[in-house]
Formats: structure tokens, C-alpha cells, sequence
């Protein structure tokens, strides 16, 4: 199914394909516990942006592999290309206008990332 979604401003419009069944990572790594980001990590080939490019600004830390994307504007981080799947896209499940019937939330021990990192590479696949 496809959803779309946008940071608060709606500068920043996208769309993503998932199932209607999805697993969603509450991390508590430093970063995702001040921003409550909900990760829904999908395949580039499901994600499309359709504005606010150009508003959006980059943030690197710790390894700086992670590319961290938020809107110039009203600062919220709708998605981001994560270290783990370099490859694909994550999705701030709260950044949906709509959302996939059902959710599973699942906890993520971010703060323990090179132990438990490895877990997720395969999500973009």
C-alpha cells in the first residue's frame, strides 16, 4: 500500500510503499529517544520524495555513515538513510498521514548499536 507523508511545515512531501503489516523499531539510542522517531526502514525503490529537496539539511554523527535528513524549516526528521541499510530509507512512522492497518512495535537497544545493528540490514531488501 502506498502513504504518504511530510514533516510538520509540509515543505518536506513524500511517498513509501509497505505492506499493510509492518515491523517498526522503537530505538533508544541518543538521537531517537529525544526525537521519538518510529523506524520503518523500506527499499529505496519504495520511497519517493516528492518535495522539499531543496529544504532539507544533513546531520552526521558518531560514524557520520548515517544520513540524517531534516526539513530547514520546522526541523523535523521525517526519514533518513540509516547506517544499518545504507541502502534504503527510513521512515518515521509518525511522519505518515496514514498508516499500515497493522503496526508492531518493536523495542530496539539502540544505545548497544554495534551489538545489535547488524540485526537490521537486511530491512531494505
Amino acid at each position: 500500500m502506498r502513504h504518504s507523508g511530510s514533516c510538520h511545515c509540509g515543505a518536506v512531501q513524500f511517498e513509501v510503499d509497505v505492506p499493510d503489516q509492518v515491523d517498526v523499531e522503537d530505538c533508544n539510542c541518543s538521537i531517537c529517544q529525544m526525537s521519538g522517531f518510529l523506524h520503518l526502514i523500506v527499499p529505496q525503490r519504495d520511497f519517493k520524495l516528492l518535495a522539499g529537496r531543496d529544504q532539507l539539511s544533513t546531520y552526521r554523527f558518531n560514524t557520520s555513515v548515517a544520513e540524517h535528513l531534516f526539513c530547514k524549516i520546522c526541523g523535523i526528521k521525517p526519514f533518513y538513510v540509516p547506517r544499518s541499510n545504507p541502502d534504503g530509507i527510513d521512515v518515521n512512522l509518525r511522519c505518515l498521514k496514514t498508516r499500515p492497518s497493522h503496526v508492531n512495535v518493536l523495542k530496539f537497544d539502540g544505545q548497544n548499536w554495534e551489538q545489535v545493528g547488524p540485526s537490521l540490514r537486511d530491512k531494505s531488501r
